[in-house]
């Protein structure tokens, strides 16, 4: 099993920057994908971002190119969500999530291996 663990949410002003964190502890840190969820009441969860093992692929969904960067400390088990340029609709709440392959795009939740219990983000004025 493999235990992951959100923080860094909150409430922030339109343009805002938040940076979330997940821990992660129980498996190797290294064998896995590391990815971004959200979800909100009329959204189920869709990816946001993922990075590979070795952080040097990534996914972004296209909403977040350029605002979002994922980042991953294989050293502290830790993967990084930077968001910038936050507006209302990214209000959702984050899920970190981790999945034992090579795909780094890998849209379907389904097929993600283990997941947090989601830290809630809120853009509002």
């Amino acid at each position: 099993q493999m235990q992951l663990v959100e923080s860094g949410g909150g409430l922030v002003q339109p343009g805002g920057s938040l940076r979330l964190a997940c821990k992660t502890s129980g498996r190797s840190f290294e064998d896995y994908i590391m990815g971004w969820f959200r979800r909100t009441p009329e959204k189920d969860r869709e990816l946001v971002a993922s990075v590979s093992w070795s952080g040097d692929r990534t996914y972004y969904e296209d909403s977040v190119k350029g605002r979002f960067t994922i980042s991953r400390d294989n050293r502290n088990s830790t993967v990084y969500l930077q968001m910038n340029s936050l507006q209302p609709e990214d209000t959702a709440k984050y899920y970190c999530a981790a999945a034992n392959t090579g795909v780094v795009d890998l849209i379907t939740p389904s097929l993600w291996d283990y997941w947090g219990r989601g830290t809630q983000v809120t853009v509002s004025s």
